[in-house]
């Protein structure tokens, strides 16, 4: 059975090799920065998971030398983590290649890229984690690589900024718990209490 594992785990590797090889590795550096991103929260604003809503819009930058986007074919948009929520967490972290890259880990939308219809709300998924964040979209070309991008911070990711807080049961489900433990030990110790009253009282009866 390791036998077996260790050689699905190869096989995985070689693959990813292979695909690197014959595509090349897509740098985040590499691509052009030609998408216009506006989304609805503000700069500092504190959203819900399951809750809130984010509507997010997209555009070709017009203003671009000498551009155009016809080989844009499909456009993400995903909720990235802003560098404040990367300290200390290797599994958020930031890498040029973006194959490797962790950054980017919600997908808002995945569509045909179609300049007239260019807006979408998402309704914030109840497993995003309480940290801090930003919006950013990938325009891909018809290979299904990606070619260029937009997003609502700045370069060094620090502007307009907003912070997601998750919404969990778990907390009410604890509660719940705990009442019921401090009932059951309220409980068992009034009964305790009784019964060495009435062993007490059997003895001197005796």
């Amino acid at each position: 059975m390791a036998t077996s594992g260790g050689f699905v785990v190869g096989l995985v590797f070689v693959l990813c090799c292979l695909v690197e090889i014959c595509y090349g590795i897509i740098t985040f550096s590499s691509l052009q920065k030609t998408l216009v991103i506006t989304a609805s929260p503000t700069p500092g604003q504190v959203l819900k998971s399951g809750e809130d809503q984010i509507t997010v819009t997209w555009s070709y930058n017009q203003s671009f030398p000498a551009g155009t986007d016809s080989t844009y074919k499909t456009v993400k948009v995903k909720l990235c983590y802003a560098p404040i929520s990367q300290v200390d967490r290797a599994w958020r972290k930031t890498v040029d290649n973006l194959a490797k890259d962790k950054t980017c880990q919600f997908k808002i939308i995945d569509k045909p890229y179609d300049p007239s219809n260019n807006s979408f709300t998402w309704t914030v998924e109840k497993n995003v984690p309480t940290a801090t964040y930003f919006i950013r979209a990938y325009a891909l070309n018809s290979e299904g690589h990606e070619a260029a991008y937009g997003q609502t911070t700045n370069a060094d990711k620090t502007a307009n900024l907003f912070e997601i807080q998750a919404i969990s049961g778990r907390h009410v489900s604890l509660d719940i718990a705990s009442v019921c433990f401090s009932a059951f030990s309220i409980v068992s110790l009034f009964g305790f209490f009784f019964l060495e009253k009435r062993k007490t009282k059997m003895s001197q009866q005796k």
